[in-house]
């Protein structure tokens, strides 16, 4: 397919979040997922007549929680609205959502250098599922009620890569918060792009794709959509608006129904609920209960821990991963710079090895942050070798013990022989004059070519910090004399 390149992407993202909390958002069903179909149904998530919905008070904080992390103004007063559309799963016949007054709006979210801005965050309930089969369509009502936030972004959003790069950040943020487990295969999480392209300053019309549960599936169904709106465009054709559904299986967007404007949704005021109404206090004292972010705690590490950019970001992936690691360094003996580097690369590649072989998160993994660091100690302090220290870390995975008695039982822990290092070092000095004059002249950095060449005679049987302490001895008899 022949692409134009004088095309832009404009594409904003309408986000639903499930929020965390035991209950339905007007009524005391559980949210739990994975139950029996139409068992966590009661006469008000199911619509029937003569009942009143009851706002849970949990989604409200949450909901706050999540706007201020996203930098939204929180309005003193929001409304809730009654959205109608006709669906099978939605067995009301409307949805109770906001719609004119929001419970907050004009956030930003920073994914690298670029700010996204946030048009609005509101609560919704969710309607239920369909369950298609070659016969017939199921209808499960659990999710019916269940409590909502949607984020509303700008349409500031130039790639498909940008838009997987905002939900990621989003859904870490969320995770920090504990707002929302996030989990799009669960629809936890599920995202609505709208996409168009722009040429020069004319903008195209914009075509949405519905409810993709995946970052996967946002990427690919991005790809193609703005593939096939550039292909329309070059052959002359005209960009019709209109909803779409993405099929996985072909890989391809298929049309789902003309696309609804608000009107047709004929919103009105939610006549069985109050406006919500949030006082400053209430907002300071959530503001009390939000933790260290991702893009804050990234900054710190790269700052406190000298890390590189790249190791920080994968630590502050998951918070239980950026905790374990700030655990590592804590029950460091004496931690240094060369510490911090050491903890990271080991959680970084060994630690995450495992955790993607068993496919288990940090929390389940069998060496504590104290095992770990007693290890890495052992590592540096010189006692074992880097071979060995692996060795032992995969038994550790596997047994559950510590360091020390694996170490103890294998006969592991290097025996240095004094004597042989001190002839080896007199050995290595006397094969390299020109090296002892160019550090009796200042040039210090000789020492490593020293250690390297110790290292290389013993075949790496002496701790490099001892081997580098008896080569400084040495040199200080050499410059004495």
């Amino acid at each position: 397919m022949k692409i134009c390149s004088d095309y832009e992407t404009v594409i904003g993202l309408e986000v639903h979040i499930q929020l965390n909390t035991k209950t339905k958002l007007f009524c005391s069903c559980s949210v739990e997922f994975g139950e029996k179909p139409n068992t966590n149904v009661c006469p008000v998530c199911l619509g029937f007549p003569g009942v009143l919905p009851v706002l849970n008070d949990n989604a409200v904080h949450l909901a706050i929680k999540a706007a201020l992390a996203l930098n939204c103004s929180i309005q003193s007063i929001s409304t809730f609205a009654r959205k109608h559309y006709f669906y099978p799963d939605l067995p009301k016949g409307y949805q109770i959502t906001q719609y004119e007054k929001p419970l907050a709006k004009n956030g930003f979210l920073m994914v690298g250098d670029k700010k996204i801005r946030i048009r609005r965050l509101h609560l919704e309930e969710d309607a239920g599922k369909l369950l298609h089969t070659p016969n017939a369509t199921l209808i499960d009502f659990n999710r019916c009620g269940v409590p909502l936030v949607e984020v509303v972004t700008e349409p500031d959003i130039s790639s498909p890569e940008e838009a997987v790069a905002f939900l990621s950040e989003l859904r870490n943020i969320l995770r920090y918060l504990e707002v929302s487990s996030g989990d799009m295969e669960k629809g936890h999480l599920r995202c609505e792009p709208n996409i168009s392209l722009k040429k020069g300053n004319i903008l195209g019309t914009r075509r949405e794709i519905k409810n993709l549960n995946s970052l996967k599936s946002v990427r690919e169904a991005l790809n193609y959509e703005i593939a096939t709106q550039r292909a329309i465009l070059e052959s002359g054709g005209k960009i019709v608006q209109k909803t779409l559904l993405w099929d996985e299986a072909e890989k391809k967007t298929l049309p789902m129904r003309e696309k609804e404007e608000a009107e047709d949704y004929r919103y009105f005021p939610e006549p069985d609920l109050p406006p919500l109404v949030i006082r400053e206090e209430e907002i300071e004292e959530i503001k009390k209960t939000i933790p260290e972010l991702p893009g804050e705690k990234k900054k710190r590490f790269v700052a406190s821990y000298s890390l590189s950019e790249k190791e920080a970001e994968i630590l502050i992936r998951e918070k239980a991963l950026a905790d374990y690691y700030e655990e590592v360094i804590a029950h460091g003996e004496k931690p240094t710079t060369e510490f911090y580097k050491l903890s990271a690369s080991w959680i970084i590649n060994e630690v995450g090895r495992i955790l993607n072989e068993e496919n288990i998160p940090i929390t389940q993994f069998k060496i504590s942050p104290p095992q770990l660091a007693q290890l890495l100690n052992f590592l540096k302090e010189g006692k074992i070798t880097q071979r060995a220290a692996k060795d032992v870390f995969f038994k550790m995975a596997r047994e559950g013990k510590s360091a020390k008695e694996i170490i103890e039982r294998e006969g592991l822990e290097k025996k240095v022989d004094e004597q042989e290092l001190e002839i080896t070092v007199k050995e290595v000095l006397k094969e390299n004059p020109e090296v002892i004059s160019s550090y009796k002249k200042g040039k210090t950095t000789v020492i490593e070519f020293l250690l390297g060449q110790v290292m290389k005679k013993t075949k790496g049987r002496f701790p490099p910090n001892q081997v580098r302490e008896k080569i400084l001895e040495n040199l200080k008899s050499h410059t004495e004399c």
